[in-house]
């Protein structure tokens, strides 16, 4: 049997360790099957993006540990652990993915509170009298 291939993704506040290994096709997401875990069409969209791109859909069983953060970010985080371990499996794939972003971590996420204020910059309310 080959061995599996693990990669992690992260988004905002998510971290997903994603094992890829050869199968059916098969997606799981913390035991279930990620239709039943990303109830929205968008977000298993998001999974599926970097094996539909690399034309290897129904050839990896994909386990996905997801942590964190919200569903949404959980969602990207697998995308993005999905692309690092297929490069891991085949290093051609890199340009075609890369090409369509699937490589960048996205470095966005929430800023701090600030000491004086409600939220990050949301001040609290102002009265004149």
């Amino acid at each position: 049997m080959e061995k599996q291939k693990n990669a992690v993704g992260r988004r905002k506040e998510a971290v997903t360790r994603v094992f890829l290994s050869k199968g059916d096709g098969k997606i799981t997401v913390n035991g279930k099957d990620y239709k039943t875990y990303f109830p929205l069409v968008y977000l298993q969209n998001q999974v599926e993006a970097p094996l539909k791109l690399s034309e290897l859909t129904g050839k990896y069983d994909i386990l996905i540990n997801a942590a964190g953060g919200g569903v949404k970010g959980q969602a990207e985080a697998a995308k993005l652990g999905i692309s690092r371990a297929l490069i891991d499996i085949n290093p051609e794939l890199r340009p075609v993915l890369k090409a369509a972003g699937l490589l960048k971590r996205d470095p966005r996420s929430v800023e701090r509170k600030k000491p004086g204020r409600k939220k990050a910059r949301r001040s609290f309310q102002f009265s004149k009298r």
